[in-house]
């Protein structure tokens, strides 16, 4: 992912488009959903692919083959052990999320409803200029989502979870001076590379302290992140508000000339980073009247999404989590039980 070093009053629609849709993503990946909302479904419901009458998957029940192959039947036990076994922790997360989030919308009377999604994408769309049709097509696309992933892993959690909040979103003047100068003032231009533990870090800290122009070979052979690593450390102009983690900003603004390596910035229990400064952007001349609307609705969904994966923060510190399948516990009370696969996780997945 990059961005260059000046910027439009207006950015790019197909740009912001992709922008809105990562950051709803990253918002919630945030609060650990990564979900695939799918509609519960006993053993022997019928199991769609999507929400056409083209594409369609049918398993009536367990019992009966799901394929032959010369004569020889494939059972769905079978392709469950096989799908459990490929995907299973991924696809159960995701149902975990999900069964979380419905329970806390059961107790708290909240609903979301199909036209309320419909609306919001609606609403969406119209906002960059697209017919609906059009702007899913854009998404499978672009971000390897279908219409159906996109309402039950985007739209759905996002309106649960913003309807579970149970507030709105305040828009402060300091907040808007903050939006302009991420937005229209200068960004630090930098290379990054991220270290896995704090011994390997110093180690490589003290190299490119030595030889900070070698800096670039460095994070292609020692960086852990891989997009940054493919391209020798660099990373997309650094905000002085938004974007990068907070440590990184501060670590970025701190440096001022260019060359200079920043200190081991900890951003994790086992992630560690280093940055290279390479100078600021130059500032972009614009009139405030002209972009108040724009920075206040951009700074609205970004309140939004904070607000969002606070709220399902909550409900996961909160539940007690039991994953027989990768034998892990979370919440407030400790497991007591073996972590032996149990019969209804096959159903779980379904």
């Amino acid at each position: 992912m990059t961005e260059t070093s000046s910027y439009s009053k207006k950015p790019n629609r197909g740009n912001r488009a992709t922008m809105l849709v990562s950051g709803t993503l990253i918002a919630i990946l945030a609060g650990a959903v990564g979900m695939q909302i799918m509609r519960a479904q006993s053993s022997k419901a019928a199991v769609q692919t999507d929400g056409s009458s083209a594409g369609k998957v049918r398993v009536d029940a367990m019992g009966k083959p799901v394929s032959r192959v010369n004569g020889q039947a494939i059972s769905y036990e079978e392709l469950a052990t096989e799908c459990i076994q490929r995907n299973g922790r991924e696809v159960l997360d995701n149902v975990i999320n999900r069964t979380l989030i419905q329970q806390a919308c059961s107790e708290a009377g909240v609903s979301v409803s199909d036209a309320e999604v419909n609306n919001e994408i609606v609403r969406i769309s119209k906002k960059f200029g697209l017919p609906v049709d059009q702007w899913e097509k854009m998404l499978e696309s672009e971000r390897g989502l279908t219409p159906i992933q996109y309402r039950r892993d985007v739209i759905w959690p996002m309106l649960a979870l913003k309807k579970l909040a149970g507030q709105e979103v305040q828009i402060t003047r300091e907040k808007m001076k903050e939006a302009y100068y991420d937005n229209y003032g200068p960004r630090v231009k930098a290379r990054m590379m991220v270290l896995d533990n704090l011994r390997r870090a110093q180690e490589i800290w003290e190299k490119v302290r030595s030889t900070p122009d070698e800096f670039e070979n460095f994070a292609r052979d020692y960086s852990v992140e891989p997009n940054s690593r493919a391209l020798g450390g660099t990373v997309p102009p650094i905000r002085r508000y938004s974007g990068a983690h907070e440590e990184i900003r501060k670590a970025a603004f701190k440096m001022k000339t260019p060359g200079e390596i920043s200190g081991i910035v900890q951003v994790d229990m086992n992630q560690y980073v280093i940055l290279k400064f390479e100078g600021m952007t130059d500032p972009v001349p614009h009139d405030e009247k002209d972009v108040e609307a724009q920075l206040s609705e951009e700074l609205r969904e970004r309140e939004v999404q904070k607000m969002v994966a606070e709220t399902f923060e909550k409900l996961k510190t909160k539940a007690r989590i039991d994953n027989y399948l990768t034998g892990e516990t979370t919440g407030p009370v400790q497991q007591t039980s073996g972590t032996a696969l149990p019969n209804d996780i096959e159903h779980a997945l379904r």
